[in-house]
């Protein structure tokens, strides 16, 4: 079940905590892709927090909100580039992205395969994506104080498995949010010092969030049902006998 926006907001852009979660996500974000210069880039969720990087040198930038959540304008004081969708049917061009940031979108989504359907569909040749989740073994999923407390956490294996399935190639993964989600004074000024000290010890299973990278598969491989529909049914073969 998705979250409302107006909740989302509230964390992200009115709370100590949710502005320390933007800068400790959007700076593994920016290791991996540190810009986009001339590319179309589009999030999907509420993504909007990580965007911002992009808006300057991006030959596009495209905020898709789910329905169920809802949508907010964004960015403040600049025109709008947020959009409400279908979270199954996305307004894009096939093939027309050439990154994707997807948070809050594959979690909290009651079908997470047409979703990553959809991801797969919009992306162009050689279009990479990045999947923001809860980890099933971090912290922050076991708190309902956060966004990252709903939905359906995940454990590396779970996540790479789920996009290698619709045609998606991990490459690269971290992990962000190794301090506590509290907002007690001594975490918020050490929080900084957690995320070095994570980040520095390479530990998947402490970070509160999963961050995968991953390359859209090209061609993609052939469905296994569409190659078993191809072969006559058994009784219908034409060397099939009554029994």
């Amino acid at each position: 079940m998705h979250l409302d926006v107006q909740d989302l907001r509230e964390f992200y852009y009115r709370s100590a905590l949710g502005r320390a979660v933007q800068a400790a996500v959007r700076g593994q974000l920016t290791e991996f892709w540190p810009e986009a210069q001339g590319q179309s880039v589009a999030g999907f969720g509420f993504a909007v927090p990580l965007l911002r990087p992009y808006l300057a040198e991006a030959r596009r930038v495209v905020a898709l909100m789910p329905g169920p959540q809802g949508v907010m304008p964004w960015p403040a004081g600049m025109p709008n580039v947020s959009v409400l969708c279908e979270e199954t049917l996305w307004p894009l061009e096939t093939g027309h992205i050439d990154r994707l940031v997807m948070l809050h979108g594959l979690e909290t989504s009651e079908r997470p395969a047409a979703v990553l359907e959809e991801a797969h569909r919009v992306l162009g040749p050689g279009g990479r994506a990045i999947f923001v989740v809860p980890n099933r073994a971090g912290l922050w999923s076991r708190s309902d104080a956060t966004p990252f407390g709903y939905g359906r956490p995940y454990s590396l294996g779970q996540l790479e498995t789920q996009i290698e399935a619709h045609d998606f190639v991990p490459e690269r993964h971290a992990a962000a949010l190794f301090q506590p989600p509290s907002t007690r004074r001594f975490w918020m000024k050490s929080g900084p010092m957690w995320e070095r000290m994570g980040r520095r010890l390479h530990t998947v299973l402490a970070g509160g969030v999963l961050i995968v990278e991953a390359t859209k598969r090209q061609p993609p491989r052939p469905s296994g049902l569409r190659e078993r529909a191809r072969e006559p049914a058994g009784v219908l073969a034409p060397e099939a006998k009554p029994a």
